[in-house]
């Protein structure tokens, strides 16, 4: 009889740790379907992170193809229309020099006058982007000064040189000294290195002077 009573808290026991067993892997069965279930979730986030950058890459590059064709294009189609532009015959009293003719006049004029007189003939006066240009224009000017394209703007920040076109002037083509300005000055061709110097038109033997045009 003692024995069976000794027995009975034994068999309560393990039913307890059984059912706490249970209970544990209930758990450990919930806990890993929940770390599937996020592990997957990861796993297609990544995923669609990949797929986007992807995406993101291919359409970059295609973009990236499209302007580098276009651009390919608009070069052929530069290339082209300079052929065209050289092969054209200058008019009459015009010289060319690669791609554009060059006028000298023969008639001395001021500065304003000079570049309406450029612009009746389709042109302008004539800008000296290049070492090689300004060699031609002082073999072409031959000997004196003529007007160019070239004069004293004034800034918010004083005065500032730059051709007709509103570009800027490379420093390397002037004489030395020569970059001091004034309202009315304007650059003429050439010194006796055939470097650009200026002129102020309105002192007395500036004011009219022969000039090129270029178009």
């Amino acid at each position: 009889m003692l024995d069976d009573e000794e027995q009975h808290p034994d068999v309560g026991l393990q039913a307890a740790e059984l059912n706490i067993q249970m209970k544990l892997s209930a758990v450990k069965r919930r806990w890993f379907r929940a770390f599937e279930v996020n592990l997957g979730l990861l796993y297609l986030l990544i995923l669609a992170g990949i797929t986007a950058r992807y995406i993101l890459v291919n359409l970059e590059k295609e973009h990236l193809q499209a302007n580098r064709s276009m651009k390919i294009i608009q070069l052929k189609q530069e290339i082209k229309l300079l052929k065209e532009k050289i092969k054209e015959k200058c008019p009459d009293r015009w010289t060319r020099f690669g791609s554009s003719c060059y006028f000298k006049s023969t008639e001395a004029k001021h500065w304003q006058e000079s570049r309406r007189d450029c612009q009746d003939k389709g042109a302008d006066l004539v800008m000296i982007n290049s070492k090689e240009e300004q060699i031609f224009i002082n073999e072409l000017n031959m000997r004196g000064e003529s007007w160019t394209g070239l004069t004293g703007k004034k800034t918010s920040g004083g005065y500032k040189w730059e051709w007709v076109d509103g570009s800027a002037v490379n420093e390397t083509l002037w004489a030395p000294g020569q970059l001091s300005t004034s309202y009315d000055s304007y650059g003429v061709c050439c010194d006796d290195n055939g470097k650009l110097k200026q002129a102020v038109e309105h002192y007395v033997g500036y004011s009219s002077k022969t000039f090129i045009c270029e178009k």
